[in-house]
């Protein structure tokens, strides 16, 4: 098997890292998180292998693991953990309830600690994980899988909390109530549920994934480490990687948040400086940025991609962001698919309840002069 690169050094796995919260848009987890759990399998595995998706067997089925909850700052597990390792335990119960071998492991999402799930996973138990993702970004819900856009099911999922609850979804009526019963877990857990779910044929991976993501992460973070150390400007590094656009800079002025139903939910607004001066940007979330307005008027629309960044390119999550913070703000192109009809039904402004017809951001920032 061919192996499209490794992680074998904690530098590579901090790049890696990296690269995957700025794509996480303020959600996705924790990224601290993320690099304790490669740390612990760079331990145990000696490298961490990723690969792409032609370089497993033909009759291969591949799984995706994951967390589903809260990013909350207060967020914390409400009774005695009963399971020191969910996400391993439901990837154990997926194996035996399919049956037959899992080959691979795909990340759910790109971001800090998601985006490490599938890959501790996989080394833990010495599989590798396929270069891409089901989103391309982070994002709050699981209606917004690529999955759907193809009519693939996400079930059987196993479902487990680190409190002892051990669910078998073997098939759901649909999304809505999928995502209610998995958030519900979260709920119950009070911070998060461990999830394995979606297992995949080679070609049902092959038409859902968003390929190469975890190359563009690594190779993200490896720009913004260079930029660091050559004294260049690593914010303009991550634009220039993402063949994105800088929106807007300025300090946060204000920003309200409430946990709610298993989300972070809340605004920011941001207070114009340097060539902003003057201007305000707003940004709704949930969990992740999901739309963003400069001077009231759109900018970026989901699904298209919202980043906050600091001065020296570390991205802050919405876990972290504090009034005060001066920010750069980033926004780039979601993956084409999102796009589509079905992806804009999943995903698009009024699937959040915002009552906009979608338009690209590469053409919202042509009518703001960006």
């Amino acid at each position: 098997m061919v192996t499209m690169f490794s992680l074998s050094t904690r530098k590579d796995i901090e790049d890696l890292i990296l690269g995957a919260t700025i794509l996480g848009t303020g959600g996705g987890g924790d990224p601290k998180e993320g690099v304790k759990l490669l740390e612990e399998a760079l331990k145990i595995a000696g490298k961490i292998d990723v690969v792409k998706l032609d370089e497993l067997p033909k009759d291969s089925i591949v799984v995706v693991p994951y967390f589903v909850g809260t990013i909350a700052p207060t967020a914390k597990t409400k009774k005695p953990v009963r399971i020191d390792e969910p996400i391993r335990k439901a990837f154990e119960e997926m194996q035996d309830y399919l049956g037959k071998e899992i080959r691979g492991v795909v990340a759910s999402e790109i971001g800090g600690l998601n985006t490490a799930v599938a890959l501790y996973v996989g080394a833990k138990l010495g599989l590798p994980a396929v270069d891409g993702d089901l989103l391309g970004r982070a994002a709050p819900e699981l209606h917004q899988c690529t999955v759907h856009i193809y009519d693939i099911p996400m079930y059987p999922s196993m479902i487990v909390t680190s409190t002892g609850n051990i669910v078998l979804v073997k098939e759901y009526s649909d999304i809505d109530d999928y995502e209610a019963i998995a958030r519900y877990l979260s709920v119950l857990d009070g911070k998060a549920a461990a999830v394995v779910d979606t297992p995949l044929t080679i070609e049902q991976a092959g038409k859902a994934m968003v390929k190469d993501t975890l190359t563009l992460c690594y190779e993200l973070g490896k720009n913004v480490r260079a930029a660091r150390e050559k004294g260049e400007d690593p914010v303009k590094a991550i634009v220039d990687t993402l063949n994105g656009w800088k929106i807007f800079e300025g300090e946060v002025e204000k920003y309200t948040w409430k946990d709610e139903g298993g989300f972070l939910v809340g605004e920011t607004l941001l207070k114009g400086t340097g060539k902003w001066s003057g201007h305000t940007l707003k940004t709704w979330i949930k969990n992740e940025h999901i739309i963003a307005w400069l001077d009231d008027k759109p900018i970026v629309m989901p699904p298209d991609l919202i980043m906050f960044v600091l001065d020296d390119g570390e991205p802050v999550t919405n876990t972290d962001l504090k009034e005060g913070y001066k920010v750069n703000v980033l926004a780039a192109k979601a993956p084409e698919m999102w796009r589509t009809p079905k992806g804009l039904e999943l995903f698009g402004p009024r699937h959040f309840g915002f009552d906009y017809d979608y338009v690209p951001v590469e053409e919202l920032v042509r009518r703001h002069g960006i």
